[in-house]
């Protein structure tokens, strides 16, 4: 639905309302500037290892990820899931909008529940949000990009038309508003999905036009401070992922040069996980990351004992 769709606040109250009934949960409400994020702490009966912060992307709401969460918490690992400023409640009940800055939102969360060396998992646009977090906040010693983007601008730009990248990036450099916003509305005539991106990033964002929207997405990159960041990271990826080029794989891989580990997965269609979010089979990406946690958390704690 669009935002300015009459039906969207009771569509999303009644589906808000459904999920929380379902899995028996309550938001809390972790404060954040002049607002609040909604979060949810799910905990296993017997815990085992750090807790797990997670969170999505451009278009989410947490509670989306309440089946994946609850899954992780069935495996013992306490999980708290959140709405960062441009996603769920905070954007459509305070219109809190997106910010790059996400070590905001998250040293928040992680202040108000206490948390240190956690791993923090981001979905979709989050994947290339937690790296950002991680550069800045040291209290994320795991990094878990579900799936990986470290360019929102790269992967918008495919939407609007093949090749039309390195212009686009030009043009907004150059300020060429009015050229930029004709380019976009065309766009947006011949592709219901870039129509859809347009009007939803304006939302998001609180920007007026396309071109303020486009421009600020600039700053949804990763490659300046990748290098800042320190725990174990996995990327994962999807080969057939309508919006994420494979090419940030390799290339969010080579830029994390001070990473303590770097793991990367690749799904394909044998795996049924090979769209964006692994979407065809969660469960599968579930396993990978809950291995993948279980498997740094022993070695790094290995290494923590060695004499010397």
């Amino acid at each position: 639905m669009a935002a300015d769709d009459p039906r969207r606040s009771a569509a999303r109250a009644r589906f808000v309302s459904a999920i929380r009934a379902i899995f028996d949960v309550a938001a809390d409400q972790v404060p954040f500037g002049s607002g609040a994020l909604p979060a949810y702490d799910l905990r296993p009966a017997d815990q085992t290892g750090a807790p797990i912060v997670l969170f999505g992307g451009f278009d989410s709401y947490i509670e989306e990820f309440l089946p994946l969460a609850a899954a992780m918490c069935d495996a013992g690992r306490r999980v708290v899931m959140f709405d960062g400023p441009g996603q769920g409640g905070p954007l459509e009940e305070q219109g809190l909008t997106m910010i790059p800055e996400w070590e905001r939102p998250m040293g928040a969360v992680l202040d108000h529940y206490g948390f240190d060396g956690v791993t923090a998992i981001g979905m979709s646009l989050g994947g290339g949000l937690v790296i950002r977090a991680a550069a800045f906040e040291s209290r994320i010693s795991r990094v878990i990009a579900f799936d990986v983007l470290d360019d929102f601008f790269e992967v918008l730009a495919r939407q609007i038309g093949p090749g039309v990248g390195p212009a686009l990036r030009s043009l907004l450099t150059l300020r060429m508003r009015g050229v930029v916003d004709s380019l976009a509305t065309r766009a947006a005539a011949r592709r219901p999905v870039a129509e859809w991106g347009l009007s939803q990033g304006m939302h998001v964002t609180g920007a007026a036009t396309p071109y303020d929207f486009l421009r600020s997405t600039l700053a949804f990159s990763t490659r300046r401070i990748s290098h800042r960041v320190a725990g174990d990271v996995l990327l994962l990826a999807g080969v057939d992922d309508h919006f994420v080029p494979l090419k940030q794989l390799g290339r969010q891989a080579a830029n994390l040069t001070a990473a303590r580990s770097v793991t990367t997965r690749t799904f394909t269609a044998v795996d049924g996980a090979s769209n964006h979010c692994q979407v065809g089979n969660m469960g599968l990406a579930a396993s990978v990351i809950l291995a993948w946690v279980d498997q740094t958390e022993s070695t790094n704690r290995g290494r923590q004992t060695v004499p010397g």
